[in-house]
């Protein structure tokens, strides 16, 4: 019985504003991970958890997604909205991450409201969990997630980085 072949993916590399980002997409065009370059290690990491098996190569994202993710940062914040992405993760987890794509550009939700979103107003530290564990940054958005009290907590990609896309969300 002959093995299956290891699913490709293609790994991207976009210039933006605040660094470069890291662009994973696979076959069909969805969007399997997005990062900033500077926490490579980390995006293979939940890659590896997200997508076993997988082989990485350098190339170019398909165009329709390569622009997506230039517009947005270009400006234009619906740019993203329309973009497939395809994770594994746990179906919790998948239920926040869908959570936060629900989340307009330029507003914010605790953890407490994104717990209450998804239908588990007692799951905070677990959405939270979930949040941190998001293999696509930016386009599932969650630098919109902050403390309840309105200050920036934890992000990634770093405190700086998430209130400027915050600020640039705002169009400050």
């Amino acid at each position: 019985m002959p093995s299956a072949q290891p699913e490709s993916l293609t790994l991207d590399r976009i210039a933006t504003p605040v660094g470069e980002v890291l662009l994973v997409t696979d076959g069909e065009g969805a969007v399997r991970a997005l990062d900033f370059a500077d926490y490579e290690d980390r995006m293979s990491r939940l890659l590896a958890r997200h997508a076993p098996g997988a082989v990485v190569v350098e190339g170019r994202a398909p165009d329709r997604v390569r622009r997506a993710v230039e517009g947005w940062f270009g400006g234009d914040l619906t740019a993203l909205d329309g973009l497939t992405v395809k994770t594994g993760g746990t179906a919790f987890q998948r239920t926040v991450w869908a959570a936060l794509r629900d989340i307009p550009a330029g507003e914010t939700r605790s953890y407490g409201q994104l717990a209450a979103a998804i239908g588990s107003p007692r799951a905070v530290r677990a959405a939270g969990l979930a949040n941190g564990q998001n293999p696509i940054a930016v386009i599932v958005p969650c630098h919109r997630v902050i403390g309840a009290n309105g200050t920036l907590t934890g992000y990634a990609g770093g405190l700086e980085r998430k209130r400027w896309l915050l600020d640039h969300e705002r169009g400050a």
